[in-house]
């Protein structure tokens, strides 16, 4: 059996170890080697690389990945979305959800995995019909977890569901790398023998135990797996591509001079990320602890950056401790953006504030309403009622009480978005989009005077 690579070094390696920092400079110099190398896809866009695009990099995503698709000639182009959260951190209207599918499909990508953080697929069905209707692979991607509530049993009829919505494939999504090598198999055994469509599998390094892990995934039969190349491998990342690459050499059928070609790029752009401080070497240091947390490599990395801003580093440990309670208390959630930000938030409140609940974020309130999305476990009543008092507990698919938005963001910013996708950009990050957009616009008439200035010398 042949073995599928997806290389996960654009996006979640970076995001996971880089906070999101890779510019599309750095990304193209190393995209010429990865797309020879023989994968079956990159994973280049999506995740948080959309917000952190505009927000610390003053750089477009949309431009980032018509640029990306230029230099693509080989390779299957993939992104990460959430669902009905899209790229952001609250659910859209199903017109600007289409519409994001649409442009996102139009400017170069081909394969979209959709994931919901509740695993609520009534969040992904808008998604998914558009990704259809455009012409898109469509990856449903479920986020693994364990609690009470998820068994085997629980993943088996999600992917039954899943493959009814006319996935073309099928997502194990272990953000936070504690799915056991031996439950790993029994898990993509049981897939394999309910559903026909292809499995992938995704994981973390986080643990220690992701390579014991890939390796069963694969004996059990799973056709398709996220690695990431060497030097953005490890510690919160995934596994590196080499090493799956060549315990599986027979299967692989990976290039292996090209992707030395693209490590020996990408590690010199490492170093730099080691020398300016972003690289944080708690990152890269397994964590067996994750496997009783649950805590996915992203959000250890919000975690620190959130604690270090308030010179609280020193609590680092009880809020490892706090954040599985606080999963608890929302019902066993699967950690995975925006949940795992939301939970962070609440755990690092809890232990700084030495009194659990004192403070609530609008966000865990909404999701205490209903209007993320019907939890996978029971919430204790008494607890909600604590949080949210009387207020109506929503019961339908949260977008269906959210208005129509896109015509009149045109209406709103017809005077400086230039395209649709700069409108998708409001729609999503509207504050940094604006000042990203005006400043877009001031640098271009500034280039634009210099330009026939110097002509008319």
């Amino acid at each position: 059996m042949s073995i599928k690579f997806v290389e996960t070094a654009l996006r979640d390696g970076h995001q996971s170890l880089l906070a999101t920092r890779l510019t599309t400079k750095e990304i193209l110099s190393v995209l010429p080697d990865l797309d020879k190398a023989g994968y079956y896809a990159l994973e280049v866009w999506g995740g948080a690389t959309f917000d952190a695009s505009l927000r610390y990099l003053n750089e477009d995503p949309w431009e980032r990945l018509r640029q990306i698709k230029a230099n693509t000639k080989n390779t299957k182009l993939q992104m990460l979305f959430r669902g009905q959260n899209i790229l952001g951190y609250k659910h859209y209207p199903d017109d600007i959800v289409e519409k994001f599918v649409e442009k996102s499909l139009e400017n170069g990508i081909d394969i979209i995995r959709i994931f919901d953080a509740l695993n609520d697929l009534r969040n992904l069905e808008t998604s998914a019909k558009a990704i259809k209707k455009f012409g898109g692979h469509l990856q449903i991607a479920l986020s693994y977890t364990t609690s009470p509530v998820h068994s085997i049993d629980y993943y088996v009829n999600l992917a039954k569901e899943a493959e009814k919505m006319d996935a073309d494939s099928l997502c194990i999504k272990d953000m936070s790398g504690i799915l056991l090598p031996d439950v790993a198999y029994k898990l993509i055994k049981a897939l394999k023998e309910n559903i026909k469509i292809p499995i992938n599998f995704h994981t973390h390094a986080t643990s220690g135990i992701a390579p014991i892990t890939y390796k069963k995934a694969i004996e059990a039969g799973v056709d398709i797996v996220d690695t990431a190349l060497s030097p953005l491998s490890g510690g919160t990342s995934q596994v590196a591509t080499e090493a799956i690459a060549i315990l599986f050499e027979d299967s692989a059928n990976l290039d292996f001079e090209y992707l030395e070609k693209a490590k020996n790029t990408l590690t010199k752009i490492k170093d730099k990320y080691i020398d300016n401080g972003i690289l944080n070497p708690k990152t890269l240091t397994p964590n067996p602890k994750i496997l009783l947390s649950q805590i996915p490599g992203g959000m250890i990395s919000n975690l620190l950056s959130q604690l270090k801003e308030q010179g609280a580093l020193d609590r680092y440990d009880e809020v490892l401790e706090e954040v599985p309670k606080v999963r608890k208390d929302l019902g066993y959630p699967p950690l995975v953006t925006p949940i795992s930000q939301m939970v962070g938030t609440q755990a690092i409140m809890n232990i700084l504030n030495k009194e659990r609940y004192k403070l609530v974020p609008d966000e865990i309130k909404a999701y205490l309403k209903g209007h993320y999305g019907k939890p996978p476990g029971e919430i204790d009543p008494e607890f909600r009622k604590s949080i949210i008092g009387n207020a109506k507990v929503l019961k339908s698919r949260p977008a269906d009480r959210l208005e129509p938005q896109f015509e009149k963001l045109k209406e709103k910013f017809g005077d400086i978005a230039k395209s649709d996708e700069d409108l998708l950009s409001l729609a999503l990050f509207e504050p940094i989009a604006k000042k990203f957009l005006k400043n877009r616009d001031e640098t271009e008439i500034t280039e634009f005077t210099l330009h026939t200035e110097g002509d008319n010398q």
